[in-house]
């Protein structure tokens, strides 16, 4: 009875099972994680244990000045205060406005939905604006997609064609492509990364390495919030904004609490 053959493996190439890759890749992925929190741990939990200390005794020192006004009730005001200004709420005047949901707001926030950077300073609050929330970004992620698709396409072949120009110019072709991509790249991190934290120092007081990191977080869509532009517009959230609410109330001005 006749028995096919098994094919032998071509010489040079080895059977090799997918399994301790990819469990040394998870590992590799673990280890880089366990590297992450163990640095993140070291260098933020004595600063965050430092500003609870110092939120705590804010937040006594203010008891002690305002008689009126019990612990307790003191917790639900500044929780009060922080959902209204997750919802949006202006916060520092008496004013009925949108606060941080005007025009340019709400632009700010569609941008930061549909380039998936969603830096968590505001987000909707109403059923509504949810459900058009998941519709908005199923439409608009895939088109910021094609957008950008586009826009790269559109600059690899500019630097085509500024690699033909310096080959045409007597240049050796390969150099050529190295000078164009090399110039692009500046051109990139000159234009994305390097020269908007001198605007952002301008305009928002930070320092450079401050508009350095945004620029970065922003880039990369990681979008943690603790920075966000247009401060004036969308609420200045730098500080602990625990303690932000502890230094707007103490500063009133015959306000809601009477000085003892």
């Amino acid at each position: 009875m006749y028995r096919p053959r098994a094919r032998a493996a071509p010489k040079g190439r080895a059977w090799c099972c997918p399994l301790p890759t990819t469990l040394l890749l998870l590992l590799a992925y673990l280890a880089y994680l366990g590297l992450g929190t163990g640095v993140f741990w070291a260098l933020e939990g004595r600063a965050a244990q430092d500003s609870s200390r110092s939120f705590q005794r804010d937040k006594w020192e203010l008891l002690r000045n305002f008689t009126c006004l019990d612990g307790p009730a003191l917790d639900s005001l500044i929780r009060d205060i922080v959902e209204a200004y997750k919802s949006g709420a202006s916060l520092l005047s008496n004013t009925t406005s949108m606060g941080r949901w005007e025009l340019v707001g709400s632009f700010f926030f569609s941008v930061s939905t549909i380039t998936t950077i969603g830096y968590g300073n505001l987000s909707p609050h109403t059923m509504a604006a949810r459900l058009f929330c998941i519709f908005f970004a199923l439409v608009g992620i895939p088109l910021n997609l094609v957008v950008l698709n586009r826009l790269g396409h559109l600059m690899q072949r500019g630097v085509h064609r500024c690699a033909r120009r310096l080959g045409g110019a007597g240049q050796d072709p390969s150099t050529a492509r190295w000078l164009a991509g090399s110039g692009a790249l500046l051109s990139g991190l000159l234009l994305f990364l390097l020269l908007p934290p001198l605007l952002f120092a301008h305009m928002e007081g930070w320092s450079y390495i401050e508009g350095f990191y945004y620029a970065f977080i922003t880039l990369s869509t990681v979008g943690f919030g603790d920075y966000v532009i247009a401060r004036c517009l969308l609420a200045d959230v730098r500080k602990p904004r625990d303690k932000q609410v502890i230094e707007q109330v103490s500063e009133c001005p015959g306000g809601m609490f009477k000085h003892r």
